[in-house]
This record gives C-alpha cells, sequence and structure tokens, in this order.
C-alpha cells in the first residue's frame, strides 16, 4: 500500500503594518513589516491557518519573510547630498548614482 502526501506549509502576509520599514536582506529593495501567518495546504488547497508569534519583514521582490532585527535601516534620499565625490578617481558624480559613471566603482 503507498500513501502520498501532497502539500505543505507555507508563510502569507496577513496585513502591512508599516510600508518600506527596512531593506531586503538578500535582494536590498523595500520590505515592509507584516503580520503573518502560517497556512496547512493539503493537494493545493488551504486546511488550516494560524497567527505568527511577532511582525517579520517582507519583500514584495524576491517574496522572502526575516525577522526584523536582521533588517538594515532603511536608505532615506535625505542622507545622500545633491553631489557626490568618487573614492577612486576624485571626481565629482550627481548624488542619484550608486556608481560612478566615469570609473564604475560603487560609491
Amino acid at each position: 500500500m503507498f500513501f502520498f502526501f501532497v502539500g505543505g506549509l507555507e508563510q502569507q502576509a496577513r496585513q502591512v503594518l508599516k510600508s518600506g520599514a527596512g531593506r531586503c536582506i538578500a535582494c536590498g529593495s523595500r520590505a515592509d513589516l507584516v503580520g503573518y501567518e502560517k497556512v496547512l495546504k493539503l493537494f493545493f488547497v488551504p486546511v488550516w491557518r494560524w497567527p505568527g508569534k511577532e511582525p517579520v519583514m517582507y519583500c514584495n521582490d524576491c517574496k522572502l519573510f526575516f525577522p526584523q532585527s536582521l533588517t538594515p535601516p532603511p536608505s532615506s534620499t535625505a542622507e545622500v547630498p545633491d553631489v557626490l565625490r568618487c573614492q577612486f578617481c576624485r571626481r565629482e558624480v550627481d548624488g542619484d548614482f550608486r556608481f560612478c559613471p566615469f570609473c564604475g566603482n560603487a560609491l
């Protein structure tokens, strides 16, 4: 006699508590602070749901859930000056760039 189990346990974002609360630890894009729930699925049908213990960070781009304690602080445009100076070629670069357009190094 054979028995095949087709199912699994996954996490789903239930409610966004704070949008853009930090950055993703995997891809670096914006991550939201969310309340989540765990879902048991059998044959791809949700059977049982229960809430998570505490809020977690959720990245909409790579769909990663991770603890709030691991997130770097959110990047703000107020910290970036209008004109930067590349530390390698010493040329002035606009503050919107993340890489130097002259030498290609990260700013």
